[in-house]
């Protein structure tokens, strides 16, 4: 399946700045199966190590050798020249050494000739709290996120719908016959997600879509249950990352959206979930979309930390927690929890394409769901309606606040432009970012 991530790794080979690479990313999205791709395709010499299994690897990076001997030895450990020309070192579950970690500097101040890349489950877990130095400014990273909507399109060898929806996004112009079409691609989006098993899985139903497997979902959410229990220090954080992660759909449900420790536990207080939620934002198991107090440039400077909400990372996950299966999806009958997972798909696809995630509440019950900065229209609202009816109160009181130079509504709507409200369908979510 054709990634977008693979162009940001032939960048990263192409630069002159030798860092070593790591790889961010949610359990599962995909980063072991495209790096190992990108090396076999893009050096002449490659050698993968996974430091689950290459434990000798391990106990070297914990003796007391000098930076030096270690690195000399991993060569003899691996039989394998890494300053070769055309070489490159793909170490994988890097997590299992804090002292490789650590590392990472020596090799970018003494051996910045070598191309090596990191990657590993829960890594970003990992970073958060080491015990050794991190090597600051002296490696690069890359996130990666499931498979965006053009991706998922082009796992089903859908390029001339693709190169269509573009071409009417850019063009403002409506899709036609076609809109239909794509809408029917994006609910099978929202059944499947973006994670690339259970995208295979959807592409390998050969358009018997009621007969989905939804085993590979269950797994990643077993997988992801098992990750809260084998990789927290003790029993009781445990419990509390589970009861933050299931609490969400109750926590999107509520009028304001807002994350609230009492909608976990009556008697929650912040400072006993602050750590445990943290570890769910380091993990990429969740997204989080924070309140801006007034909307001018930077965002970012004028954003209310202590308010926020919290996304799932992938929408087909969080229509397998509240159950929802391949007709009610298909058949669009999700009835209450529609709008709440159109907004977290919306919020999937801002995320992979590197927006901020941010909204806005202002008076008289008011929100906006999404404020990006475009190149040259400056902060431009976004509403994410999931029907046809697009009808906005929020809207409107922006737009009299602070009169943007148009507005952006994401709807189950064909393109259009009225009143200085861009109509983008659902389905076209992921080219926002080239506005």
């Amino acid at each position: 399946m054709k990634r977008k991530i693979y162009d940001d790794l032939v960048k990263w080979k192409n630069t002159n700045n030798f860092k070593p690479l790591v790889v961010l990313g949610v359990r599962q999205c995909g980063k072991t199966y495209i790096i190992d791709e990108f090396c076999k395709k893009e050096f002449k010499n490659y050698k993968k190590i996974n430091l689950l299994n290459d434990r000798d690897v391990v106990k070297l990076y914990a003796s007391d050798y000098s930076s030096e001997k270690k690195y000399n030895d991993l060569k003899l450990l691996l039989d394998f020249d890494f300053e070769k020309e055309d070489s490159v070192l793909f170490i994988d579950e890097i997590q299992e050494s804090e002292e490789f970690i650590s590392e990472l500097k020596f090799f970018n101040e003494n051996h910045s000739n070598v191309r090596l890349i990191c990657a590993g489950s829960l890594l970003g877990v990992k970073l958060a709290r080491l015990n050794k130095p991190f090597p600051v400014g002296k490696v690069s990273r890359l996130y990666m996120y499931p498979m965006d909507f053009e991706e998922f399109l082009l796992a089903f060898n859908q390029e001339l719908l693709l190169n269509k929806i573009k071409e009417c996004f850019f063009k403002n112009e409506a899709m036609g016959v076609l809109h239909n079409k794509a809408i029917d691609y994006y609910r099978r989006y929202l059944l499947s997600g973006g994670m690339p098993e259970s995208v295979k899985a959807l592409v390998l139903c050969d358009s018997d879509y009621f007969n989905y497997d939804l085993s590979k979902l269950n797994d990643i959410i077993e997988d992801y249950k098992n990750d809260m229990s084998n990789h927290v220090t003790n029993s009781s954080e445990t419990l509390k990352i589970r009861n933050i992660y299931n609490s969400l759909t109750s926590q999107l449900q509520n009028a304001s959206k807002k994350f609230q420790y009492s909608v976990i536990l009556s008697n929650a207080k912040s400072r006993e979930y602050l750590l445990p939620l943290n570890w769910l934002i380091e993990s990429n198991m969740v997204q989080i979309c924070k309140c801006v107090k007034k909307p001018e440039k930077p965002l970012l400077g004028f954003v209310d930390n202590d308010t926020f909400k919290v996304y799932y990372s992938d929408v087909g996950i969080f229509n397998r927690l509240v159950n929802n299966d391949a007709r009610t999806i298909i058949l669009d009958e999700m009835k209450i929890y529609k709008g709440i997972i159109t907004e977290n798909y919306v919020a999937n696809q801002l995320k992979a394409s590197g927006i901020d995630l941010l909204y806005w509440k202002g008076s008289r019950d008011s929100e906006i769901d999404f404020l990006i900065t475009t190149k040259e229209d400056g902060i431009v609202p976004i509403e994410v309606k999931a029907e046809l009816n697009t009808k906005s109160k929020s809207l409107k009181v922006y737009d009299e606040l602070y009169h943007p130079k148009y507005m952006i509504r994401i709807s189950l709507k064909d393109f259009g432009l009225q009143n200085r409200v861009k109509s983008i369908p659902l389905y076209a979510t992921f080219l926002i970012k080239e506005l």
